[in-house]
């Protein structure tokens, strides 16, 4: 086996590592949940309260309406749309108005958060740890029945005020207002109109219950908690809040963080995330729980206690970030904001150092063209220009390759059977021509980080999801629609359900051309004339073909026009070089059948 086939089979091999690992190393996973787990009782004190800074005991429930019946203050934005319940100042009711659940036009807007009593209840909500002197009973928490004060619409121009006097000299009020994207300003503040001195805690709360119902459980995207703390990202998958160290004065699960200076915490998911900000600048307390016997996971941030005089107030200040994980917002928040590190709630992976500028380039020219199908296309150009030095010589490498084969069969000749004569003998003409025979393998070691990067902002990223190409590819985030099984929409019937075997059987448009492409590339080099090269190479194509048939269209859109501009740099670079591909010559010898070699016919020994 010649050096110029090694080069090919390894390439071979280490292109099929490309897709293969994604199947065998990222499998996945499904969700897991507890059989035995109690069931979430939708009362009115399912939420985790969190400890008092010096005090004990639980907040008073007795007064407290149920939450279906309590008052509700309504939000209404371009972005967003729900309510926040009066009992708990709970922010439980929100969808994300520019984002449906399915790419049907008539499909529903994604929900976000939920009250209690709906299915997987999730929502945020703010309240005072008692310290000192104080009992659960004087400040508010999870079950206070709040008073609205002046507007009965959030909007972005209204804020709206809640107020609570605790009978015994203090009041408190709870500001909330919204940007013209998804961040929620919370100012709390108590007022003493007692005649002793009161200290308390703000705190924040995210509570959900149970797992989410669209959660993936997928390795190559983060879902569950997310923290961030003085620069250091922690992320924490459901599966492994259910093992953090129990806090027997809670009977819960925690892991608290003590951050310095700034910070986040929250839930996310591939696309949505809900997480609280403290005020930036101060310290506060980040807490992971998760409690057993309710089902509930848990975020919180707890900041320092306050100590407020007789005729005095103080307030704190915090945000809630509730919706969509859009780039340019979370660019936005992170760069005008002052939340550091927002941008990586975006899942980048370990190429982050590829995939954030690819995503941003992307991201770049389809604000310019307005198609992200387009967008993928020109993407690639650009990658392939930026590694054009590198792949010409290895195109011209590979050339030279092809103009060095008499010479090399003549060696082979000479030296017989002798393999390290061989080996010394060809090193030696590779010196003197200047020819490095693994320069071939080159734009494939090339494709695999920026393969990996790709598929990965794909994958993860807002912008993608639901974004149409043309015609019938109305998602690039997701598998091509079409298929043989109906003749690509000829026939009366659907196609496979995506995910479905029979979906990874009969394959799309895009899988076919993708196949094609490959094939045609091959045809720039004559078959192997050894038979298990030769099988090797005939059967790859198609073998790509069906495995990334189940692939986001997006990845294969990408694929598609990489195979061309390779085939169409390798046959001018091989053309400029004396060594014109003859494409159509090797296609026909591709189907010409091979004649049988009889073994020859053993002699007849003497008897």
């Amino acid at each position: 086996m010649d050096d110029q086939n090694k080069n090919l089979i390894l390439a071979t091999v280490l292109s099929f590592l490309v897709i293969l690992v994604w199947f065998v190393l990222f499998p996945p996973e499904e969700p897991v949940v507890d059989p035995n787990a109690p069931a979430v009782v939708a009362t009115t004190n399912d939420a985790v309260t969190p400890p008092a800074a010096t005090a004990t005991g639980e907040p008073a429930t007795a007064a407290a309406p149920a939450q279906s019946d309590a008052p509700r203050v309504a939000i209404e934005t371009d972005r967003v749309k729900g309510s926040i319940s009066l009992l708990g100042g709970r922010l439980d009711d929100l969808a994300l108005k520019s984002y449906k659940v399915t790419i049907d036009p008539t499909s529903d807007i994604v929900t976000l958060l939920s009250p209690i009593g709906k299915p997987q209840p999730y929502y945020a909500l703010y309240g005072w740890l008692p310290a000192g002197s104080l009992g659960f009973e004087d400040v508010p928490g999870a079950n206070t029945l709040w008073s609205q004060v002046g507007t009965n619409t959030l909007t972005t121009e209204t804020p709206i005020t809640l107020q609570w006097d605790n009978g015994k000299g203090l009041v408190f009020q709870r500001v909330i207002s919204i940007d013209n994207r998804y961040m929620f300003n919370v100012t709390q503040s108590v007022e003493n109109n007692g005649t002793t001195p009161v200290s308390l805690a703000p705190y924040g709360i995210v509570a959900r219950h149970g797992l989410p119902a669209d959660l993936e459980g997928f390795y190559l995207s983060h879902e569950g908690i997310v923290l961030r703390a003085d620069g250091v990202l922690e992320e924490v998958k459901y599966k492994d809040a259910t093992k953090l160290p129990l806090v027997d004065r809670e009977a819960a699960l925690a892991e608290v963080v003590q951050a310095n200076e700034n910070g986040w915490i929250g839930f996310t998911s591939k696309y949505w995330m809900t997480a609280l900000i403290p005020e930036q600048g101060k310290p506060f307390t980040a807490v992971t729980k998760y409690a057993p016997g309710a089902d509930i996971y848990q975020t919180e941030t707890r900041q320092p206690v306050i100590t407020v005089a007789p005729g005095a107030s103080a307030a704190a200040a915090s945000r809630l970030f509730a919706g969509a994980k859009e780039w340019e917002s979370l660019r936005a928040y992170q760069n005008d904001g002052g939340v550091g590190g927002f941008i990586d709630a975006i899942d980048w992976g370990w190429f982050f150092f590829f995939t954030k500028p690819i995503f941003a380039v992307l991201h770049w020219l389809n604000a310019h063209i307005g198609n992200m199908g387009l967008a993928i296309i020109a993407l690639t150009f650009l990658l392939k220009a930026l590694v054009l030095p590198l792949a010409y010589k290895s195109y011209v490498s590979m050339a030279r390759m092809k103009e060095l084969q008499p010479e090399m069969e003549a060696l082979k000749e000479r030296a017989g059977d002798d393999k390290q004569k061989l080996q010394k003998e060809m090193m030696a003409l590779y010196k003197e021509k200047k020819v490095n025979p693994a320069a071939g393998c080159l734009p494939i070691l090339i494709q695999i980080p920026i393969f990996f990067s790709l598929y990965k902002v794909i994958f993860v990223t807002l912008e993608l999801r639901h974004a149409p190409f043309f015609g019938w590819l109305n998602d690039l985030s997701g598998p091509d629609s079409s298929s043989i099984f109906n003749l690509f929409g000829l026939l009366p019937w659907a196609a496979p359900e995506p995910g479905s075997m029979l979906a990874l059987i009969f394959i799309g448009v895009l899988p076919l051309l993708l196949g094609i492409s490959m094939w045609l590339q091959q045809k720039l080099n004559p078959t192997p004339t050894e038979p298990t090269q030769a099988m090797i190479f005939a059967w790859m194509p198609w073998v790509f073909m069906f495995m990334l048939g189940s692939f986001a269209s997006g990845l294969v859109v990408y694929w598609i026009t990489n195979n061309v501009i390779t085939f169409t740099q390798q046959f001018a670079i091989m053309k400029s070089h004396g060594h014109s591909p003859d494409i159509f010559g090797n296609i026909k010898s591709s189907f010409k059948r091979k004649p049988v070699v009889q073994p020859p016919a053993k002699k007849q020994g003497k008897k």
